[in-house]
């Protein structure tokens, strides 16, 4: 059975490098592999050959913390859940601009600016606009942002003042999604990720992996990420907070996580995968496991609401396992 295994890998390898993409039935025999490390190996192989041998390093900013109107049921920022996070509104241009200065002075290569919107009401859209500008005067790192639902006019404006790349996670499956989310659909989701790229902007686009859903439907959302060409995709690993309706969810495993990175990296073998929230918590400090298993980028310094590693130890770590 393992040779059987060792060999079906290789065979989606070169399959994968013959530039055909394959199907979501052989995905999912990917996932299921126990052979892990011919399945890491293959996913690594594949990174260094489709992808390049460098780490995207990216840091992040709460912008405008809280309040969200969508009752998405793993965030601590939904205005449904009771959780006991700091809230405030849309940060002054000047602090973000600080917050960008010491995330190019420690090293990371971008920078995300993130505010917790449906969709920014126009008065905070044209404070972010000014906030970029000052940015990309100042400063020599990406600028990329994640502020909810897009419009065709709204994602050419910000197109237009240099932003490199927009976030807009399907956070999960299409049949898994309404256990997630009520307020909007899926299709909601998808409109604004081909608005992004209508508009000419990198997609960033990925999920939330550990929030009950099925081996299948982790295959799922890796198939239809994979139909949007995204230039990148954060994996997220659930961190159930206090106040959410999935605290208490159980942890996904060190294995589940490498399965599914190695897997994705199948299905997207040009897209930066970045590990990003939760890493820190589900992988202990082992995160070289999975950098060397498709994984090719990270998230440094923290997340929306939770503390991450400092970039000095992840910068620290990259060396040790040789990538830039």
């Amino acid at each position: 059975m393992t040779n059987s295994n060792n060999d079906f890998i290789l065979k989606m390898m070169s399959k994968v490098l013959d530039r055909q993409s394959i199907t979501y039935e052989e995905a999912l025999r990917l996932i299921c592999s126990e052979d892990l490390d011919t399945l890491a190996n293959c996913a690594k192989n594949l990174t260094n050959k489709l992808a390049g041998n460098g780490i995207d390093v990216e840091t992040l900013i709460n912008a405008k913390s809280g309040t969200c109107p969508e009752d998405c049921s793993f965030c601590a920022q939904s205005s449904f859940n009771s959780t006991l996070i700091e809230k405030y509104p849309l940060l002054p241009p000047e602090k973000i601009l600080l917050q960008a200065e010491n995330a190019m002075n420690s090293g990371a290569n971008s920078f995300c600016i993130v505010c917790a919107y449906k969709a920014p009401p126009e008065k905070d859209f044209k404070q972010i606009c000014d906030t970029i500008k000052l940015i990309r005067e100042k400063l020599d790192i990406e600028v990329n942002v994640s502020l909810g639902f897009m419009t065709n006019e709204r994602a050419t404006i910000l197109k237009n003042l240099g932003v490199k790349r927009y976030n807009h996670n399907l956070e999960t499956a299409k049949s898994n999604f309404e256990k997630i989310c009520t307020t909007h659909s899926y299709e909601d989701r998808i409109n604004t990720a081909k608005i992004v790229k209508k508009a000419g902007l990198e997609l960033c686009c990925g999920g939330i992996i550990g929030m009950g859903e099925s081996v299948e439907q982790r295959v799922e959302l890796g198939v239809a990420l994979a139909s949007l060409d995204p230039d990148e995709v954060p994996i997220n690993m659930l961190i159930g907070r206090e106040g959410t309706p999935l605290y208490g969810q159980h942890l996904i495993t060190e294995k589940e996580i490498l399965q599914t990175v190695a897997t994705f990296r199948f299905l997207m073998p040009k897209t930066i995968l970045k590990i990003a929230g939760g890493r820190e918590v589900h992988l202990k400090g082992d995160d070289k496991k999975i950098l060397q298993a498709g994984a090719n980028g990270i998230i440094t310094g923290g997340y929306l609401t939770t503390k991450g590693n400092k970039p000095s130890d992840d910068f620290k770590m990259l060396k040790e396992i040789g990538v830039r």
